[in-house]
């Protein structure tokens, strides 16, 4: 698929998230993501402010479903979602309610391998059954206890075993986040290390400062896929 790039609203509130959201879609980027603290501040009314102010543009919902499956898809697929993201330490029942509910409302689902013992075996898992997409995802709190971690650690092996669009997610720079379509995940995200100052979930301050970091990794981006 050709590179997609993504920008994780990893905010707490609809206010400052739509005003990251409307900078981000001026810089270029495709897809709008309601990060986990979004949904936790906010819920399934973010989706829907998101889906009101950006009718045309996809958006994922990081739910990080553990159980539930069929009902957290279908509120968000209701509320506008197009992406939703499950675990794959999750029971595979419920990410296979996950695919099911996904299925029956057209949208389509992420399978985060964050936290798993066996990141190509759970990986290889979510595919079987029916993700659309793998994350493969380093945690905020895991890297905060081990700045060293990375997607890096198994980023390479996630490509080489599955045929579905990875996703590489947690601590990227922005020039690493470019790197990513060269490296076989062509849905280039970023999030908290751009949109959050210092440990505090709330938006950049300067925000002329976010809008140019933005355009240049979407120029980036966009040229590696053509050259």
């Amino acid at each position: 698929m050709k590179p997609i790039v993504q920008i994780s609203l990893d905010l707490t509130n609809i206010t400052e998230a739509l005003e990251v959201a409307h900078i981000a879609v001026e810089a270029g980027v495709d897809w709008i993501e309601a990060g986990t603290p979004l949904l936790l501040g906010e819920g399934l009314h973010a989706v829907a402010a998101l889906r009101r102010a950006f009718p045309h543009h996809p958006i994922v919902a990081d739910l990080k479903t553990m159980d539930g499956g069929y009902l957290e898809a279908e509120m968000m697929a209701k509320a506008g979602a197009t992406h939703v993201v499950v675990m794959g330490v999750a029971h595979p029942a419920t990410i296979r309610a996950v695919v099911r509910a996904a299925r029956d409302y057209g949208i389509q689902v992420m399978g985060d391998i964050m936290a798993a013992p066996d990141p190509v075996a759970c990986a290889m898992m979510l595919e079987r059954n029916g993700v659309d997409y793998i994350l493969v995802h380093t945690s905020f709190d895991e890297r905060g206890e081990d700045p060293a971690r990375s997607p890096y650690d198994h980023l390479q092996a996630v490509v080489a075993a599955v045929s579905v669009p990875v996703q590489a997610v947690g601590g990227l720079t922005i020039e690493q986040a470019a790197e990513m379509p060269k490296l076989g995940a062509p849905l280039v995200v970023v999030g908290a290390p751009l949109v959050i100052d210092k440990q505090e979930f709330k938006p950049s301050t300067n925000k002329d400062e976010l809008k140019a970091v933005l355009e240049r990794l979407v120029r980036q981006v966009k040229a590696a896929a053509e050259s």
